[in-house]
């Protein structure tokens, strides 16, 4: 395995060259071979992770929890009242305290800044299981997904985001576009476009990949030849309920029906979404959103979610498997 990736951080995509990420998605389909006909070798006996989530989850927890124990490692997981973080013992102090003690560190929270002060103190790999601002092991398995449901190389695909052009998933998502050579749209009310700062960013690296990126508020354009149309949710975790009613009122012409699917004159084309997803009333929000607004979905329908272009719990499964994937290239050896 490449000498440059063993023993780094992965804060955001932009940590990765594109022949890093291929090579990362291409470990993690024979970690995922290898799992499935039980011949998976354990690389990581007696490493250490320590695991930080100042924001709850289900995939980015189990999906790392399970990847360290398939390849031998023991993991200890911190949440928000299990440690001095934050109010008695700044993540600088925290870094230099845990990296003394594990091989490397996995972080879920807020704003990147703090992630990137781990990793500037701790001393081992820090990963960036999410923040505010960006998502990057979301976005390998996204790509691992989608490499498994197309016969097309990466760099021939057609990817659009519909909803909240300045979404943490969106803005990850665009960047390893750029860097392996997709087709991004995104598909978004003007007032939640990316900055031009990150389009120029997202420019710069595809004059070396040949990637492209437009920004639309016309949905119709934005998924017309689409391979993959992707969505998430129109209020971040974290973010201010009270701000719901203007949300569902900006995003809702943005939401994926099947009419949006057909749009993409693509019998193809299939639907992703990082999850959860708000498709029905079932869940607490769901039902809370749907007596006060009187709508039962939000950024996707149930027949949507439920369609066979649906591959939500593929990209679920794969969320394991490329963060195994990480946790092999830097650690092992």
């Amino acid at each position: 395995m490449p000498d440059n990736i063993h023993g780094r951080s992965v804060l955001t995509l932009d940590d990765l060259s594109p022949s890093e990420i291929r090579f990362l998605l291409a470990l993690a389909s024979e970690l995922k071979s290898a799992k499935r006909s039980g011949t998976e070798r354990q690389l990581l006996a007696g490493r250490n992770i320590a695991l930080i989530f100042e924001k709850d989850s289900t995939r980015t927890r189990t999906g790392f929890e399970v990847a360290a124990f398939d390849q031998g490692a023991h993991v200890t997981f911190l949440g928000p009242s299990g440690s001095h973080i934050g109010h008695k013992e700044s993540m600088k102090d925290t870094a230099r305290v845990l990296g003394r003690m594990y091989d490397a560190i996995e972080y879920r929270g807020f704003e990147q800044r703090v992630v990137e002060d781990l990793a500037k103190y701790a001393g081992v790999p820090v990963y960036n299981g999410l923040t505010d601002q960006t998502h990057p092991t979301q976005t390998l398995a996204d790509f691992m997904t989608m490499r498994e449901f197309t016969h097309k190389h990466l760099s021939d695909l057609s990817v659009a985001f519909v909803g909240d052009g300045q979404d943490n998933v969106a803005l990850s998502l665009a960047i390893g576009a750029a860097k392996v050579g997709i087709d991004m749209r995104i598909a978004s009310p003007k007032a939640l476009w990316p900055d031009e700062a990150f389009v120029a960013h997202f420019n710069d690296l595809a004059a070396d990949t040949g990637a492209k990126l437009r920004v639309t508020e016309v949905l119709g354009d934005a998924v017309k030849g689409a391979d993959f149309v992707y969505t998430d949710v129109w209020l971040s975790m974290g973010g201010d309920e009270a701000d719901w009613g203007r949300r569902i009122e900006l995003l809702t012409p943005y939401r994926v029906t099947e009419a949006v699917m057909a749009g993409c004159d693509n019998e193809y084309a299939k639907f992703m979404h990082c999850l959860p997803a708000f498709h029905d009333a079932s869940t607490e929000v769901g039902a809370d959103i749907e007596k006060r607004f009187g709508i039962s979905c939000m950024e996707v329908t149930d027949e949507v979610f439920e369609s066979a272009a649906s591959i939500v719990f593929a990209q679920a499964e794969n969320r394991m498997h490329t963060i195994k994937a990480i946790l092999v290239a830097t650690l092992a050896g």
